[in-house]
């Protein structure tokens, strides 16, 4: 269902999906990519729902326009703060204040919004963080320290994310992070997303040139591997 809540003055969009049967549950919070809180993000946070978790899609383009925003997400993911991480927090807050929670959140995040999910492993609000084609700072070892456990996804045939599985993997493993990174060698950038409408009209006329390769067997797997840390780690099964 769609839902609205505030960070600091403004308010922020965002989509909640519940599992069914009792709870409460442990919740995701889920992080789009920078085509925002599409119709894909919605079918991302049912399709937790349906594992299990209380899962919030906060859209990071309700402060203003769509390119106004992402300028601003742009700028703050590469400071490592500001009003995105501000939204984000308050997406926690607000899942969090659900009596539906458990009060352990995990976080989720495809491109830009994976950017995001490793960014903020660290920071011990978070019990577990799923990155999913995102890209990996070259001071990793040190932004890195002390993380949430993660599970990372790549596809080989991403033009742009060359070799960011081999280093999210390095620096998780000399920071002794518990980690589950795999690169799949059929699938391209944004294999997990399913667009629809003119996003997809758009990722078929630029994905060759920005890798953007589909491969249903490897995202099949990914989740697969995403709901089963999810569970180990955040469920505490």
């Amino acid at each position: 269902m769609d839902v609205t809540f505030s960070s600091g003055r403004e308010q922020v969009r965002g989509y909640l999906a519940h599992p069914t049967g009792p709870g409460p549950w442990p919740g995701v919070i889920v992080i789009h990519d920078v085509f925002g809180l599409t119709n894909d993000l919605r079918r991302q946070c049912e399709w937790l729902a349906s594992e299990g978790f209380l899962a919030l899609g906060p859209d990071l383009y309700s402060r203003a326009g769509k390119f106004s925003c992402l300028r601003s997400i742009v700028m703050d993911l590469r400071a490592r703060r500001g009003p995105t991480f501000d939204a984000i927090d308050a997406a926690r807050a607000h899942l969090i204040g659900d009596e539906s929670c458990t009060g352990r959140v995990g976080i989720i995040g495809y491109c830009m919004g994976g950017g995001f999910s490793l960014l903020l492993a660290p920071d011990h609000r978070y019990v577990v963080s799923s990155v999913n084609y995102g890209d990996v700072p070259d001071d990793a070892e040190t932004v890195l320290r002390g993380a949430c456990p993660v599970v990372a996804s790549y596809g080989a045939k991403d033009r742009r994310l060359k070799g960011q599985a081999a280093k999210l993997d390095r620096a998780l493993t000399v920071n002794g992070v518990a980690h589950d990174v795999k690169e799949y060698p059929d699938a391209g950038h944004g294999f997990l997303n399913d667009h629809d409408g003119k996003t997809a009209a758009f990722i078929a006329v630029a994905g060759r040139l920005l890798g953007i390769h589909a491969d249903e067997a490897s995202a099949n797997d990914a989740r697969q591997r995403i709901t089963d840390f999810f569970t180990r780690y955040l469920k505490g099964n």
